[in-house]
């Protein structure tokens, strides 16, 4: 075996190129959501949300399901509007809701249910940014 022997600039510039992609990654890793799009079904007990929920993941268009039953079971005012929340952001929701619309949840899939102090949450997640 012949040992490996670089020069000092070689070993200097191997350092720098590793704490750059370090860095790199880094950044990707640690990039949180400052804001994200949602809409929810709100009901007050846990079988009717999962029922809901068989019935929305059933469907051939899971969206427009779940926008129809949040407008026909919600207790939300939002329900109105498809169970649309809009726009906010981090810690503007219950801990709970917030925990799987910025850390847990999948964008453009039904999640729940989610309970809070409100009641039982279906969640569709629609955009993290």
């Amino acid at each position: 075996l012949t040992p490996v022997t670089n020069s000092p600039a070689e070993m200097k510039t191997s350092s720098v190129l590793l704490l750059a992609l370090v860095g790199f990654a880094a950044l990707f890793s640690v990039a949180e959501a400052v804001s994200a799009d949602a809409s929810h079904i709100l009901v007050p007990d846990e079988a009717t949300c999962a029922k809901l929920k068989t019935e929305i993941e059933g469907a051939s268009d899971p969206f427009e399901k779940f926008t129809e039953l949040a407008k026909e079971h919600s207790t939300c005012p939002s329900g109105k509007s498809g169970g649309s929340l809009g726009t906010f952001q981090p810690g503007q929701m219950v801990k709970e809701f917030n925990d799987v619309v910025f850390e847990t949840g999948t964008i453009g899939k039904v999640e729940g249910p989610v309970k809070t102090q409100f009641g039982y949450h279906l969640i569709w997640i629609t955009r993290r940014a």
